[in-house]
């Protein structure tokens, strides 16, 4: 999945138009980015590639800076969450940021906002605070 996200922004960050730097800020742009395809009227059919690619980049973004691990669900996870891969997070939680992308073009209200979900995720990697000498 990293691949997948590297290649999509790649694609879609052509000449830094786009500041995909996997940062939690950057969601954002995904969300603006979902939306886009959902006033375009893409379906899931139709936005297949491109949803995977924001998916994948999400999951990333959760890998690189909430300390999650990419995961094959096993055949349970999948036909719980309807996608063959996720995220663990330190805790153990196990996240769908592929199926979130999904959620967020179908429903594209303010609770379906994938900054949000990061910023309100549980079992994100604390920060670690140097000591004070």
């Amino acid at each position: 999945m990293r691949a997948c996200a590297t290649a999509f922004v790649g694609r879609v960050a052509v000449g830094g138009r786009l500041p995909l730097d996997y940062s939690p800020a950057s969601l954002r742009i995904v969300d603006f980015l979902v939306d886009g395809l959902r006033k375009g009227g893409a379906d899931h059919e139709r936005a297949r590639g491109t949803l995977l690619g924001l998916g994948a980049y999400v999951g990333e973004v959760l890998v690189r800076r909430a300390g999650a691990v990419w995961l094959d669900f096993d055949p349970d996870q999948r036909a719980y969450f309807g996608q063959p891969v996720g995220v663990r997070m330190p805790d153990g939680r196990v996240w769908n940021p592929l199926g979130r992308v999904h959620n967020r073009l179908a429903g594209g209200g303010p609770e379906e906002s994938l900054h949000t979900f990061y910023l309100t995720l549980h079992g994100r990697a604390r920060r670690v605070r140097p000591a004070v000498r």
